[in-house]
């Protein structure tokens, strides 16, 4: 049996790979506007596993597989109970002799990589705390779109050290562009975590001050103060991140025609000021439609391989 591929973090794929699958979207996504049918994924079924709560995660992934050909199985936690009611490894023996492709959104790394181990198909990383590899493919795609090559440019993550910047930080080193990070003291990015002993620091700088991390950026990006999974830490979170909110000072320090973007959901007034996330150079709606463009070259890819047809 050949290896099953999974794409579990940003650093599975390598830049070979990510140039066809950003090419493969681009083709995806035109065929999709022109209503040009694309159904290279007729018989296959996902099985989508929830244990975090999803809009955009399920949106994409559940239109894309349709817009495939295939078919979707939704389980959320209620349904899956994945370590609770039975050991994770027996339920991906189980659902992975029933589908053909599972993605899982769940908390910890460990149990999705567990799934992976016992799965007799590829999984996808939907969401985990330390890893967000969809979104940032769908970030790359947006920022390629707008303003062309991303290697070479510098990114300003701005906010907490978390799951999002652990993944930029890999799509940084990978890629080849720059990637400047501003977190308040205590929810610093780590580096180890995100890229082991493989850190290269040519490739990201640290920023005590938010406004320095923005200077000469391309890209200024953020996420929600307190993400899934932390609301006890909420109020102290917001105290700690108060001067973390992106505004329209901090964005004239970045280059004059550098874009905004945000995952999602996003909370005016806290993490970012309403006039920059509703602003000209934001481009979040596009952000979170490319989610679906570019999981649905993943999924094809991982399920059928290269496809000819990416021009």
């Amino acid at each position: 049996m050949s290896t099953i591929k999974h794409y579990l973090q940003f650093n599975d794929f390598s830049a070979d790979e990510y140039a066809y699958l950003l090419a493969r979207a681009a083709k995806l996504k035109q065929m999709f506007k022109k209503y040009e049918n694309h159904k290279t994924l007729t018989d296959h079924t996902l099985a989508m596993i929830f244990e975090k709560a999803s809009t955009r995660t399920r949106v994409s992934f559940e239109a894309g597989m349709y817009q495939l050909g295939g078919s979707v199985v939704h389980l959320t936690t209620n349904d899956s109970q994945l370590g609770r009611s039975e050991p994770i490894e027996d339920s991906a023996r189980v659902i992975s002799r029933m589908v053909d492709l599972v993605m899982i959104r769940t908390y910890e790394q460990t149990k999705i990589e567990k799934f992976a181990e016992f799965s007799r198909v590829p999984v996808i990383n939907g969401l985990t705390n330390e890893f967000h590899p969809c979104q940032i493919l769908a970030d790359i795609f947006t920022f390629i779109e707008h303003r062309g090559p991303i290697q070479g440019k510098t990114v300003a993550w701005i906010g907490d050290g978390n799951n999002m910047a652990n993944t930029w930080l890999q799509a940084a080193q990978l890629l080849d562009f720059k990637l400047h990070i501003s977190a308040p003291t205590g929810y610093e990015l780590d580096e180890k975590l995100a890229l082991g002993a493989k850190a290269d620091p040519a490739h990201f700088q640290t920023f005590e001050s938010p406004q320095e991390a923005c200077v000469g950026a391309h890209l200024v990006t953020t996420d929600v103060w307190t993400s899934m999974g932390y609301e006890e830490e909420n109020a102290k979170r917001m105290k700690a991140f108060a001067n973390w909110k992106v505004d329209s000072a901090m964005m004239a320090q970045a280059q004059s025609d550098a874009l905004f973007m945000h995952c999602l959901p996003a909370h005016r007034g806290e993490e970012v000021d309403a006039d920059v996330i509703d602003g000209a150079q934001s481009v979040v709606w596009d952000e979170a439609e490319n989610r679906m463009h570019v999981q649905k070259a993943l999924m094809e890819y991982l399920l059928v391989g290269k496809q000819s047809n990416i021009h």
